[in-house]
């Protein structure tokens, strides 16, 4: 059963637009709080200006030099057309699959910011700040 990150409550499902359906496997809102959280279809990993999983979506994923021959390779029509347009070859730890893609690593991004927003700073460096 799925639980409302902000207050932990039950959630429900809600109906998707003709619309969403293309970009969302499902939406869900809280029964208490009544907020929403999305969760995007597998395709929509390739989009965006940093390299993630085309599996689990996570930003953490390390480059690979050579092919390693005990992890799987991500096949599709979207891998294929990543590596035929100088995509680099990526693996992700959680799933084990590499992967073709042409975006930077989140690691390697100047501004030090992400999708999901800036790094969180340790407490020590905001009192720093503050003095």
């Amino acid at each position: 059963m799925l639980k409302c990150e902000r207050c932990g409550g039950r959630v429900r499902r809600v109906h998707r637009t003709f619309v969403e359906r293309f970009t969302y496997m499902g939406i869900y809102e809280c029964r208490d709080c009544d907020t929403e959280k999305f969760y995007p279809r597998r395709y929509m990993y390739h989009f965006g200006p940093h390299c993630r999983c085309p599996y689990c979506g996570t930003f953490r994923v390390t480059r690979l030099k050579a092919p390693d021959k005990i992890d799987r390779v991500h096949t599709g029509f979207l891998n294929f057309l990543e590596k035929q347009f100088g995509g680099r070859l990526h693996h992700c730890r959680f799933c084990r699959m590499q992967f073709y893609d042409r975006r930077i690593l989140t690691s390697e991004d100047i501004t030090g910011t992400t999708q999901e927003g800036p790094e969180p700073t340790s407490p020590k460096d905001q009192a720093d700040s503050d003095a």
